[in-house]
Formats: structure tokens, sequence, C-alpha cells
């Protein structure tokens, strides 16, 4: 009864998950190695927004200049890897689908991995991950139309032929790497942090990120006709051969920019839909907002976490996987007592 109330007041459950984001944009800004009490934060961001006067120098740099830039990134990457893994669920009607289905980690993975060993600067080795993942996704939808039937299987197919491959060249690059200098470079961004993130990366990442995450929350609607079948969708109207590629490309965008600016995060793209379902119900209509806040806000928590829990920092990627992992358990427990 409980589930079923939150399905027919929706905006609880926004509600529930904005304030869940507020709530982990404060800890991300108080907490750490140099922890600040919510006081000072506010007269940061004031002294920011031009609002007050004063001075806290030490407060001002590390609000501004470390944790501020974290707190966009980490709202940037959850929100677009959590709507852009729903995306994948939808359109390939499977519950266990996620942004490395497709090929788009392992393709953003090759790509860093690459120019990270061609001595490339930062701002090629973002370029470098970004094309790799449209690159692996575009050959797996590519190396589908090449096969016999067509529909979902086929592109399923030649999305795990794409990861293959991807997987395998980037083995190779690894291989090939300079085991003192370059190697741990590779492993360090494959790992996931969000510490390599400043303003300069978010002056040209955050306009087209926003843009595909409110671009995939408007196609909601036509998220529930995708899922509901070929037959149907077509029934409705739908060009499926159109469509599908169409919306495929988007969230393959968003993930492959989020990917390019904090490495490979795992598991959000995953487990956030199944949360959002489970407190917004399938329509993706009201999901889709729910999972972009919960995936902000769980990034987030996840940062903080991993920046506060020892002396050095514990890369992001570890603790989504670990994370990840242990809430999915719990939510497969859910879904079996609900199906019992």
């Amino acid at each position: 009864m409980k589930g079923r109330l939150i399905i027919i007041r929706p905006t609880y459950v926004r509600s529930l998950a904005g304030g869940a984001l507020v709530l982990s944009i404060v800890l991300a800004l108080c907490c750490g190695r140099y922890p600040l009490s919510p006081h000072r934060v506010v007269m940061v961001l004031g002294r920011l927004l031009h609002l007050w006067g004063g001075q806290d120098p030490v407060a001002d740099a590390v609000v501004q200049q470390v944790r501020l830039p974290r707190v966009v990134a980490g709202i940037l990457v959850g929100s677009a890897l959590s709507c852009g893994g729903a995306t994948y669920q939808a359109v390939l009607r499977n519950p266990l689908v996620s942004p490395d289905l497709l090929g788009v980690l392992s393709g953003s993975a090759f790509g860093a991995a690459l120019m990270i060993v061609l001595g490339a600067s930062p701002a090629w080795i973002q370029i470098g991950a970004f094309a790799g993942g449209v690159v692996a996704v575009g050959s797996g939808i590519s190396i589908s139309r090449l096969l016999p039937q067509g529909g979902l299987l086929t592109l399923l197919m030649g999305g795990l032929v794409a990861n293959a491959v991807f997987t395998a060249l980037l083995s190779l690059v690894k291989y090939t790497a300079d085991p003192m200098d370059q190697l741990p470079a590779v492993v360090n961004w494959l790992l996931g942090t969000l510490s390599q993130t400043g303003w300069k990366e978010l002056s040209w990442l955050t306009v087209p990120v926003l843009v595909l995450v409110a671009v995939l929350v408007l196609l909601a609607p036509l998220l529930d006709v995708l899922s509901l079948g070929d037959d149907e969708a077509r029934s409705l109207g739908v060009p499926i051969q159109i469509m599908r590629p169409f919306v495929i490309l988007l969230a393959t965008l968003a993930c492959a920019m989020t990917i390019s600016m904090a490495g490979i995060i795992g598991w959000v793209g995953l487990l956030v839909p199944h949360i959002s379902r489970m407190l917004a119900g399938a329509e993706h209509r009201r999901m889709m907002p729910v999972c972009a806040l919960l995936g902000a806000a769980g990034v987030l928590l996840a940062d903080t976490v991993s920046r506060s829990l020892t002396s050095g920092e514990v890369p992001l990627g570890i603790m989504t996987e670990l994370f990840g992992a242990l809430a999915f358990i719990l939510v497969l427990r859910r879904l079996r007592g609900d199906a019992t």
C-alpha cells in the first residue's frame, strides 16, 4: 500500500529525491579532510554570489576551488549515467542492461588509455574517451545491422561484440604501456575519480550534459512506447528503426561525456533506475526526474565518502562498485519479495 501511495503521488517522491540531493550537496561541501561548518559554507557561497562581504581565505579556497567543482561534476555524472541507464533499459526492454553492455564504457576506456599512452594532454584524453565511447556503440549498432533478422537480440549481440573488441584493445594498450609511468596513469583513470575535474573542464561539459539529461527526461513518453514492444510501437505510429538508434545515441553521448569527465563509474546506470522504479513506478514520465535526482545524490554521497574515509582518497569507482553491488542485492531481495 505504501508503494502504491507513492506512485499515486509522484510529487512526494520527487520532493524526497530533491531533498536527498540537497542533503548530499551540503555534506559534500562540509565534509572532507578539512571539515567546514554549514555556516562557513553558506558564508563562502554568499561571498561567491556577492551577497555579502568578509574574508575567510581557507574556506574560500576549499569550497570554491576544490569541493564546488566536484559537486557540479558529481551532479552531472550521476544524473547522466542514471538517465542513460534507464534509457538503455527501456529501449532494450531489459532491466539488467547498463551503459557498459553496448560498449560505451570499454570504448571510452580504450580511447582514454590510448591518449595517455600517446602522451596527450588532459583535454585530448577527455576527447579520446568521448570519441571511443561513441565509436564503440556505433560499431555495435553497425554490427547488429549485419546480422540476420534484426531486433533487440541482434542489437545486444552487436553490443557484446563491440564490448569484447574494445575490451581487448584496452588490454593491448595496457600491455604496451610504460609500466613505470603510463600504466599507473591508465589504471588510475579506469578506477574513476572526480578529483581531476575543475572549472575549465566544466566550462565546456556542463551545458551539453545538462541538455542531454533534459532531453532524455523529456523523451519519457517515447521511452514508455519503446518499452512496450516493436509491434505496439509501430501501431502507435513510432518509427522503430529511426527512434531506437536515435535514443540510444543520446544516451551514449550523455554517458560518454561523463566518462570523459570522471573515468569509469560503475553500477550507477544499473542500480539507480531500479530504485527509481521502486519509488515512482515504472512509468518513465514519473521515474526519469527521480532517476536524475537520485543518481546525482548517490554519486555525491559516494564521492564524499571516498575522500573522507581515509587520509588519502579512495577512487570513486571503487566506492560505487562496492556500495552498488551491496545495494543491488537488497533491490533484488525486494523485487523477489514483491513477486512472491
